[in-house]
């Protein structure tokens, strides 16, 4: 099994690093790039006086948290299964020496890999634009660190749910554009115990929060009643395990129709 799925991971991971899709997303990751330094330079214009640690939670960490890592796990997720109907290719991979649950989890790593490979190249260069400076210090390193990581785990519990949608559903895009930016982008906002509902109340558990020099913390912190750091942590594992468990399942046992 455990080669099965490494043959599966090598042959798409590099497939999928010459594609076009890869490149068209790996530009969008690029945008806060853009967006650091626009802001940076925003700053040195004495036009804000918010440390660089405050202004990149509350305004990179947003596009982060809140699209990036939706829009990639969305479309990468969803494809896993999709384009193998799209491109009438699942017959071949099928007969070949390869178990079904061996190719979703070998597909899942490979775009896991190239998905996270965007992310955390332009968190990392974002991070240094902002907060580079005569006050930067070795020990904020371990700050970035922990974003990416949050910020990963957050890529694998979508990335996950996407595969089970794609394995699940005809039409899986529209399901999880409603997920991804309606439900999640609404419910973590709501107060009790609804907001631990989605994916996204996880995450913002994890990130270290800063108040700004008002005293109030960041727009991600809205509302946010935090899960306890380790408890957060096993729940999103357990959401990894369990989608990409029961995407595995259905795409072992369920039948593909093509369309003409």
């Amino acid at each position: 099994m455990k080669s099965q799925i490494l043959r599966v991971f090598s042959f798409y991971f590099f497939l999928g690093k010459k594609s076009a899709r890869t490149r068209i997303f790996f530009l969008l990751s690029a945008v806060s790039v853009l967006l650091a330094l626009v802001i940076r330079v925003y700053r040195l214009a004495g036009n804000w006086t918010e440390s660089g640690q405050i202004v990149f939670q509350n305004f990179l960490m947003v596009f982060f948290l809140q699209f990036l890592i939706v829009i990639l796990s969305l479309f990468y997720g969803t494809s896993i299964v999709t384009e193998e109907l799209t491109g009438k290719t699942l017959p071949y991979i099928s007969s070949r020496p390869v178990g079904r649950a061996a190719i979703i989890l070998g597909k899942f790593l490979a775009y896991l890999s190239l998905t996270a490979i965007m992310l955390a190249s332009t968190v990392f260069i974002s991070y240094l634009i902002l907060t580079l400076d005569q006050d930067f210090r070795l020990v904020d390193l371990w700050t970035i660190i922990r974003y990416s990581l949050v910020l990963l785990l957050g890529l694998s519990a979508y990335l996950a749910f996407f595969a089970f949608l794609g394995t699940w559903l005809k039409r899986p895009i529209l399901v999880g554009l409603a997920f991804g930016f309606g439900w999640e982008s609404v419910i973590q906002y709501f107060p009790g115990t609804t907001q631990k509902l989605s994916i996204a109340h996880y995450l913002k558990s994890l990130l270290p929060q800063y108040t700004t020099s008002s005293g109030k913390l960041g727009f991600l912190f809205i509302r946010l009643e935090p899960t306890r750091t380790l408890l957060a942590v096993i729940i999103l594992l357990l959401v990894i395990l369990l989608f990409l468990g029961v995407a595995s399942l259905i795409f072992s046992y369920k039948e593909y129709l093509f369309e003409d």
